[in-house]
């Protein structure tokens, strides 16, 4: 009897290998990881529509599909031992130096480091001498384990897809940040622990394998999610109507606007396309003669920064581009960078010994002994008196840290690139004429304290980092006498008095800093402009946080926020985002936008052919409609798809947070980021509206043939308008690319 039962085994063995080849287990988890969109890590944060991997299909469909993959409440009580097991692991292998202790093995892999240690993990085998021989005997190869395991758990061919999906989502966040590990991120030294996809699903498998040996009832249960799913109401209808409410009242305001003459302005800004900046443009242009223009934070710069003193380097554009330069920026004149290098030096061996004395068995008792009373202090003074810490660490921190005082090096961007680089940011926001005397490209970044989603705060277009790089960049190009003289051949005369100056807005105490001003001395009126408008949108921006304080008051107020390291909401970001306007500034500068509206410039006449406005909607549009998604989705179900509270997360090796000790990633918005009060939501769920003042023909083409507009406006992730130019009348664009009149 038992040499019959083996010779079954044996026949159904050699059945499953035949059948199930290994291009077939690579084809499914390609298939598997599909629906899962990337998370990137703490350090560069940036927003991604967690439907992402379900946008070929209609939005109404993905959401009921997304709701049985991602929002279930209830997992079957074994895949959630599972899920703690596999948690654990997972925050070992992939920490970035907030461990006590390192896993070993990481340069070889996950499924080879953890194939050699999870023998030693009582939780995995319980002594059971079965499973630890079985664990012992797994194969060296992940795609061998795959299929192993497969065939143990008894799962069909036809339910294999499933199954390995099914893995993933219920484990999502941490699935999403392989994601963002094998599709997204550049070749990294943080990196030093390589992964693979399939890795993850054959130690998943594995942990499943031993800890729910019956674990095929997993798609019985998800049959019975969606049949759950395909009765809940429909919210669609609602959403429907908060943009109706919004969408067509906004149309006819933009309709009714006339271009105004081109008159020479006191100076012209050049802003990030970011809503945040919407407020601060207007609140400028309220106190003096200027004129703004919205463009990607980036600039139109695909760079890596390089620090000459720290040698640390990252990518500042979007995540959509690969970074074809890298410039270098240097603190000092290069008489001085070696004795700041030496300092630097110096500094981050303290900071390594520190760390180290922190975290090994001993040195913690005698570190608090000899640090305890200095440190308490220190906590009592950030506790009581945000404002004094903040100023008494500046004071400290200015005399060790060198301000940006020389122009970033470009000797890797050629000639020809800047050029071009400086004509197509001037052609796409119509800045072809009529320059005044003073232009400023300012970025923007945000500052907070004991914020974990700092780097959400900062400039998308920039990979999740502060923008002023890029703007210094771009001035120093246009500053270049050569580089004008060029322009000049190419119909674009910018006059030898007219300045090119960068700056950064800081989001969260809106001051605005000026870089590279030494050769522009007549800048003390603008700088007193930038102060009113500073102290004008804060006030603003307090009022919307529901904070009462006088206009005087109010600079101060939103500075020792940004110190304060309780502060649960800093600022509201991007919350309550809703339109994306393509088109002159005019259009839209007597208008009340609320922040809502990310608006980039464009002047459909200087555009014959409609490459700008191509690239206008095939990139920043696309980051918008991530940032929009995330913000929706955050506030739909702030569990599933956001971060949840705040005052309950915890960070995990650096790169992500969790709810507690050993939940999911979370890859979404905080609550507060998005809801006033734990069940009152500020932020109004709807779908990007992107407004185009251009004519409906140009549009048609651009979208026959761009396959990623298709599927955002085909299957109803965005929604898109047109004023056309001649007639003022409104459109609105069907999800059939068929237009329809607004009356």
């Amino acid at each position: 009897m038992i040499a019959e039962l083996a010779d079954k085994e044996e026949i159904r063995q050699i059945d499953f290998d035949r059948k199930t080849k290994v291009t077939h287990i690579h084809d499914m988890v390609k298939r598997s990881f599909d629906v899962i969109a990337p998370f990137w890590p703490l350090r560069s944060l940036i927003a991604v529509n967690p439907l992402q991997g379900l946008e070929d299909i209609p939005i109404e469909a993905a959401m009921v599909k997304a709701a049985c993959y991602f929002q279930s409440q209830n997992l079957p009580h074994n895949m959630e031992k599972v899920n703690r097991e596999t948690i654990k692991w997972l925050q070992a292998y992939f920490d970035e130096g907030q461990a006590t202790l390192t896993m070993p093995f990481r340069t070889e892999g996950l499924y080879s480091a953890w194939r050699q240690l999870a023998v030693y993990d009582v939780n995995l085998h319980h002594n059971e001498s079965q499973k630890k021989e079985w664990l012992q005997s797994l194969p060296r190869s992940a795609e061998h384990a795959i299929k192993n395991c497969l065939l143990r758990l008894g799962i069909s061919r036809e339910n294999q897809q499933l199954f390995l999906t099914l893995m993933l989502c219920s484990l999502s966040g941490w699935a999403s940040y392989i994601k963002y590990r094998t599709e997204w991120a550049e070749a990294d030294p943080n990196f030093l622990h390589p992964i693979r996809q399939i890795d993850y699903l054959a130690l998943r498998l594995i942990i499943t394998s031993l800890l729910w040996p019956e674990a095929n009832a997993l798609i019985e249960w998800h049959e019975n999610t969606v049949a759950q799913a395909k009765i809940k109401v429909n919210i669609f209808s609602e959403i429907k109507k908060t943009e109706a409410d919004y969408c067509v009242p906004l149309l006819k305001k933009i309709s009714t606007q006339s271009l105004q003459s081109s008159l020479t302005p006191e100076a012209q800004i050049v802003f990030c396309i970011d809503a945040r900046s919407e407020l601060f443009r207007k609140a400028l242009e309220s106190v003096a003669n200027y004129k703004t223009f919205g463009f990607a934070g980036f600039f139109g710069l695909p760079v890596k920064i390089k620090n000459t003193i720290t040698g640390e380097s990252y990518t500042s554009c979007p995540v959509l581009l690969s970074a074809k330069h890298v410039v270098t920026e240097s603190p000092c004149t290069e008489n001085l960078c070696s004795q700041d290098s030496k300092r630097y030096a110096q500094l981050n061996t303290l900071k390594r010994l520190y760390q180290s004395l922190k975290y090994t068995f001993t040195t913690p008792f005698a570190l608090v002994e000899s640090l305890g009373m200095i440190s308490g202090i220190w906590m009592a003074l950030r506790t009581l008196s945000p404002g004094f810490a903040a100023k008494l660490k500046l004071a400290v921190l200015s005399r060790i840290r060198k301000p940006m005082e020389i122009g970033p090096s470009l000797e890797d961007i050629s000639f020809t690139e800047q050029c071009g680089y400086a004509e197509n940011i001037l052609r796409m926001i119509g800045l072809t004429h009529h320059f005044a005397p003073l232009i400023v490209f300012c970025g923007h970044g945000s500052e907070t304290q004991n914020n974990a989603y700092a780097t959400a705060l900062d400039c998308g277009a920039c990979g999740g980092r502060h923008g002023a790089s890029n703007a210094r960049i771009l001035a120093c190009i246009l500053n270049r006498v050569e580089v004008k003289d060029h322009l000049i051949k190419k119909g674009i005369s910018i006059p030898l008095n007219t300045y090119f100056v960068a700056a950064e807005h800081n989001t969260t105490t809106d001051e605005v800093i000026l870089y590279n001003t030494s050769q522009f001395e007549t800048l003390n009126v603008f700088e007193e402009n930038l102060e009113k408008a500073r102290a004008l949108n804060s006030y603003r921006r307090l009022n919307m946080l529901k904070k009462k304080t006088r206009e005087s008051k109010s600079i101060s107020h939103t500075w020792l926020r940004s110190q304060d390291w309780a502060e649960i909401r800093p600022e509201w970001g991007l919350a309550r985002n809703a339109a994306f306007i393509i088109g002159p500034r005019d259009l839209t500068a007597t208008l009340d936008l609320e922040g809502r509206a990310f608006l980039h410039s464009y002047d459909y006449t200087g555009d014959p052919e409609g490459s700008l406005l191509t690239t206008i909607l095939t990139a920043p549009m696309v980051v918008a409609q991530w940032i929009n998604a995330q913000y929706f989705f955050s506030t739909l179900d702030n569990t599933a798809y956001g971060g949840g509270s705040k005052i309950t997360q915890n960070i995990t090796g650096k790169i992500g947070v969790m709810q507690g000790n050993a939940s999911d990633l979370m890859t979404g918005l905080p609550l507060q980021s998005v809801y006033k009060t734990d069940l009152e939501p500020y932020h109004e769920i709807q779908r990007l509206l992107t407004i185009v003042y251009a004519p409906r023909k140009k549009l048609d083409l651009i979208v026959d043939s761009e396959p990623v507009l298709q599927k955002l406006f085909g299957n109803g992730w965005v929604k898109m308008a047109c004023i056309e130019p001649e007639s003022q009348k409104m459109f609105l664009f069907n999800r059939d690319f068929t237009w329809q009149k607004i009356d």
